[in-house]
């Protein structure tokens, strides 16, 4: 069996590929970076180190490397794939839709089967996406529900920046954390749902992409931006959240957050379960051999602070269903000072534009115009806590 893997990068290795070429099957990574894909060619193993309580290294092998460059070999590769997945990010996946829709078309002509492409992007309504993607590609009149599957995922799996040096020993290496589970839509595959150990069909995709988004994604973002709001000596994220301070207000935000989903889909999500989740996140957060840093996990501010992103788009799940998202308010609020710095001292590229053009014009109008908001109820609630945090007050027991 073989599994096509647009993007090598750190999901791309460190996950899906771990995962497939531990369950059996030859893994095809498609890459612009030449340094990957030789060395996957030339080794044809790469390995994973496991940073976690208990630290270990994996080998993943039966392995190689097609570069994205090569539009005739790539579409080849997808033509006789078994399966194909993805793990390039929202902005590269225009990139890579010709390369699918040439395969797809060859899989057509050579009397194939359909095609199931397993989306691991973390994007709402992937499927969709990837669907009017490829129906502007294909000639008219090609019969794409019948030649693909579209796959939606939730990605838990954390991944922290590696170090260049480290990188430029070894452009294979990867380091990541012990979970591995990998949550996909049982009723998008065409095809059968792979028997692979980690793989974990849900039929309700879309709960579990919001769980992702407006939970794990949530929580990593307060902790991040209140941790940098009242302890800007924090680098990392395990000593954010062993501050029982931050800690509380993380989880009351996802608790916040939790119970409007539970609200949202209360076929798929109960209290137990939340929790159970809420508080197997919190303790992944600590993990102090992953060395992820709040400069990660807080950076990109245009998009953590959009309407349907991970802050917002959980207040608006909360009161949707009557949840007074106050620690959510709190992070937002938090989020319009963050300005942590990469270790070589400088600010993520976007968030120093935003805060040149964006904060330099004031709160008000960040709320108004990058997080679309009106003044009133919610509005009112950020700003009273960035009112809060500007004029000095650095007690998070003071805000409840």
């Amino acid at each position: 069996m073989k599994l096509v893997q647009f993007g090598a990068g750190s999901i791309g290795r460190s996950f899906i590929g771990q995962l497939f070429s531990r369950g059996g099957w030859e893994v095809v990574f498609i890459d612009i970076d030449d340094r990957v894909i030789d060395a996957l060619n030339r080794r044809r193993e790469y390995r994973v180190e496991i940073k976690d309580k208990t630290c270990e290294a994996v080998t993943v092998k039966n392995v190689r490397g097609v570069s994205a460059r090569d539009e005739e070999s790539v579409a080849a590769e997808v033509s006789g794939a078994d399966l194909v997945s993805t793990a390039v990010g929202k902005g590269a996946l225009p990139h890579i839709m010709k390369h699918i829709a040439g395969g797809l078309i060859r899989r057509k002509e050579g009397s194939e089967g359909p095609l199931d492409i397993i989306i691991c992007e973390n994007m709402r309504d992937a499927a969709g996406f990837f669907r009017r993607s490829l129906e502007s590609l294909l000639p008219p009149g090609f019969p794409l529900d019948e030649y693909a599957g579209f796959v939606e995922t939730s990605i838990g799996k954390m991944v922290p920046i590696m170090d260049e040096e480290l990188r430029s020993r070894d452009p294979l290496l990867v380091y990541a954390e012990a979970y591995n589970t990998l949550i996909v839509d049982g009723k998008g595959f065409r095809n059968f749902i792979p028997a692979v150990e980690g793989i974990d069909a849900q039929d309700n995709i879309k709960a579990y992409v919001d769980r992702k988004l407006f939970i794990h994604n949530l929580g990593h973002a307060v902790l991040s931006y209140v941790s940098f709001a009242f302890r800007p000596d924090y680098r990392f994220v395990w000593q954010a959240a062993e501050d029982t301070g931050i800690e509380e207000i993380t989880r009351r935000s996802m608790w916040e957050s939790g119970k409007g989903l539970i609200g949202e889909y209360p076929a798929d999500f109960d209290s137990e379960s939340i929790g159970e989740h809420i508080e197997d996140l919190l303790s992944r957060f600590k993990n102090r051999a992953l060395g992820d840093t709040v400069y990660r996990a807080g950076r990109d501010l245009y998009r953590k602070l959009a309407p349907d992103d991970r802050l917002l788009g959980a207040a608006f799940l909360c009161l949707k269903h009557s949840v007074d998202p106050k620690a959510i308010s709190l992070g937002v609020g938090s989020a319009l000072f963050f300005k942590a710095v990469d270790n070589g001292g400088a600010l993520f590229e976007r968030d120093r534009v935003f805060h040149e053009r964006e904060m330099s014009r004031g709160p008000s109008h960040v709320l108004r115009s990058i997080c679309g908001l009106q003044e009133g109820g919610l509005f009112s609630g950020i700003m009273e806590y960035y009112r809060r945090i500007e004029g000095g007050e650095r007690k998070l027991s003071g805000f409840k």
